[in-house]
């Protein structure tokens, strides 16, 4: 029962990444393709319907993982007290800087309101990467459960770790580049003209930082925690995993070349959800390792009652057809590409 849940959490973490991953990759190029306020008014119109919906993932995945695995919810969220509140601040101001630039017709206004939404959106990224960087490290828990991390230290994997250090810095700027390429081929499907080429442009440039910035990720990862190869060895099958990232990166490269948008953009979500699934795969059966395995978390002793994941896995399957209904109807209802001086 255990098992079914850690999957269901990391189905629902991956299409948070995939689908809010292309609304802040769009804050982070806003002002790369939109050069003027009504072209980045017409890149805001292209995550305008959906925004909202897409970080509703995040919150059903905080909810599930707090039904599902309470100690690591409890653990998880008391140790990054500190990164957590810095990552709901810059979701706030995400959120603002999309619905306050066009309240008035002001260009001072609209400026700061941009910068604000653009500047969020790098931020976030590179904490959500940063943050996926300390769960593949480890965190420092305690015979109790519990652990505290300062923001830094000094910077190293070992002895007394910081929330950033090389290593979990490094996880953010693959996350920073990952989204930026990933919201560039949204933006790229979406729009069209001078903002479509640009996208493109920096789909084709920032497939080459991509590719070196996830080589260096993965040395990385066999350097800091060589135990996620383990499940690999264990399971040849998961070797399909880094397979499937290397095709997603080719057909990335061979589809922009080619001006398929729609393709492209699929490529960079599977990429994406192979890069996150292969984490995961690497790290079951912990949901949050330690610096010292005997205190790590995993599926078994984080786990809530069996009843409880029983019963749980009754409704699940009903309201995650609702959403998926929901988002179907959503994105067929806004489809089509926008243009820049239509009505927001």
């Amino acid at each position: 029962m255990e098992t079914i849940w850690f999957m269901i959490v990391a189905f629902m973490l991956v299409c948070y990444v995939i689908l809010d991953g292309f609304d802040i990759g769009a804050g982070i190029i806003h002002f790369f393709v939109g050069r003027d306020e009504r072209q980045r008014a017409a890149v805001i119109r292209s995550i305008g319907p959906i925004w909202d919906g897409n970080e509703v993932w995040l919150l059903a995945t905080g909810g599930t993982l707090y039904f599902a695995f309470p100690q690591l919810y409890a653990a998880g969220f008391s140790g990054f007290y500190l990164p957590l509140i810095m990552v709901l601040w810059l979701l706030i101001l995400r959120a603002a800087g999309i619905e306050l630039r066009h309240q008035l017709d002001n260009h001072l206004w609209t400026s700061f309101w941009d910068f604000v939404f653009s500047m969020a959106s790098i931020l976030l990224a590179i904490f959500f990467g940063a943050a996926l960087g300390n769960v593949i490290r480890g965190v420092p828990l305690d015979a109790t459960g519990y652990f505290f991390e300062p923001l830094f230290t000094d910077w190293t994997t070992g002895g007394q770790t910081g929330i950033l250090d090389w290593f979990t810095v490094l996880s953010g700027v693959v996350a920073f580049v990952a989204l930026a390429v990933h919201g560039a081929n949204y933006v790229a499907l979406k729009t069209e003209g001078e903002i479509n080429m640009r996208a493109q442009k920096v789909v084709s440039v920032g497939w080459y930082v991509l590719v070196l910035a996830t080589i260096g990720s993965l040395a990385a990862v066999i350097n800091v925690r060589p135990q996620l190869l383990d499940n690999y060895y264990a399971l040849p099958v998961g070797w399909l995993i880094p397979i499937l990232v290397l095709a997603a990166l080719a057909a990335l490269k061979y589809f922009n070349g080619k001006g398929n948008e729609k393709m492209a953009f699929i490529a960079s979500s599977v990429y994406l959800a192979m890069m996150l699934g292969g984490a995961v795969y690497g790290l079951y059966p912990n949901v949050l390792p330690a610096l010292d395995p005997a205190h790590s978390l995993t599926i078994q002793n984080s786990k809530a009652g069996t009843y409880g994941l029983t019963v749980g896995l009754i409704w699940w399957p009903i309201g995650i057809i609702i959403a998926l209904g929901y988002f179907t109807f959503l994105f067929r209802t806004f489809k089509g590409k926008v243009a820049v001086d239509e009505p927001h």
